[in-house]
């Protein structure tokens, strides 16, 4: 545990030195490149709720942390006595190939402002490579790492067979596109990842996965160095990079800790966020008609007059409570 304490400390030290020179060459990048484009005329409310957002404010956070990590992790493992095994590989897999995704629309967010709602990619495209590389991640679960198992509180282990791969693949489409979509308010997104990640250092510490627990550490020391530049009012965004390769990865340690459950609560905020945008796309398309004013729920709170940090720090508390609950049902088969 002291080792683990020390190893966060470090990644925040690092981090922290790296994001300053790196924040300002962002800066640099919109100053020197930038130009408009045109926002989504379809969404005016998200136009008018998120109107000058980024304007001022670059993203690409994701462009440097997601490397980050992947290098502290390789040479933490590199000089001690720890090895590169077959789940670390599998977590840099997942936060290169859905960052990768993102950053096909981060390369022309960096260099351009916008005000309102970004349309870039259409998203059926970012999905279909969702779906893809979430196969890949699903199969090397069940064939190569041999997972294959749901366990319910109260209830028991349920041997899955073929049907955990479907299982394991919605969670981590699920949590890539709830991480983009709660990305939209100063903070929310990497507090809750913030919030889930300490579930998890528990938990893998409690099944001592130490691969997982060194992963979970070096990530949290990174994300409270980013945290500090990103609430109200944020000096820079992850972009989708970051959101869609930390959303994944999120889902990624939950299946690797064998608590699908587990996961599904203690992120249970951001199921609630992603649930009430699909709620509303729905019933826009089969019943041509709004389920709510606006989605997802955080910009509801938005729309009716919330002050942002007001949300955001409402948001981190139910956070906290699904990640206690998630923590005590999952802890319940050990």
């Amino acid at each position: 545990m002291i080792q683990l304490l020390g190893l966060v400390l470090i990644s925040f030290l690092i981090t922290s030195l790296s994001l300053v020179p790196f924040i300002d060459f962002l800066y640099f990048l919109r100053r020197k490149y930038q130009k408009s484009v045109a926002v989504d005329l379809n969404t005016p409310l998200h136009n008018k709720l998120l109107q000058g957002k980024d304007l001022a404010t670059p993203v690409g956070g994701g462009l440097l942390l997601i490397p980050l990590i992947i290098l502290m992790s390789l040479f933490f493992v590199l000089w001690t006595d720890y090895s590169l095994n077959s789940q670390l590989y599998l977590l840099f897999f997942t936060l290169i190939s859905f960052g990768l995704i993102g950053l096909l629309d981060d390369s022309h967010k960096i260099f351009k402002h916008f005000s309102g709602k970004y349309a870039g990619l259409r998203a059926r495209y970012i999905f279909l490579l969702q779906l893809i590389f979430a196969t890949v991640i699903a199969f090397i679960l069940y064939f190569h790492l041999g997972f294959n198992n749901l366990f319910i509180p109260f209830f028991g282990n349920i041997v899955l067979g073929y049907l955990y791969i479907p299982l394991a693949l919605i969670p981590i489409v699920s949590f890539a596109n709830a991480f983009n979509i709660s990305d939209g308010l100063d903070g929310l997104s990497s507090g809750l990842l913030l919030i889930c990640l300490f579930a998890f250092l528990v938990l893998a510490s409690a099944v001592f996965n130490q691969t997982l627990s060194i992963f979970v550490g070096i990530w949290i020391g990174a994300l409270i160095a980013y945290l500090y530049f990103n609430v109200f009012p944020a000096r820079v965004y992850l972009g989708d990079g970051g959101a869609y390769g930390f959303g994944a990865t999120l889902a990624v340690v939950g299946l690797l800790t064998g608590k699908i459950i587990g996961l599904g609560v203690i992120g249970g905020v951001f199921i609630i966020i992603v649930a009430s945008s699909f709620l509303q796309i729905v019933s826009k398309r089969y019943f041509k008609r709004k389920l709510f004013p606006i989605a997802p729920v955080h910009m509801y709170f938005k729309y009716a007059g919330w002050e942002e940090p007001k949300i955001v720090m409402r948001f981190w508390l139910a956070g906290v409570i699904f990640a206690i609950l998630g923590l005590w049902l999952a802890l319940l088969s050990n």
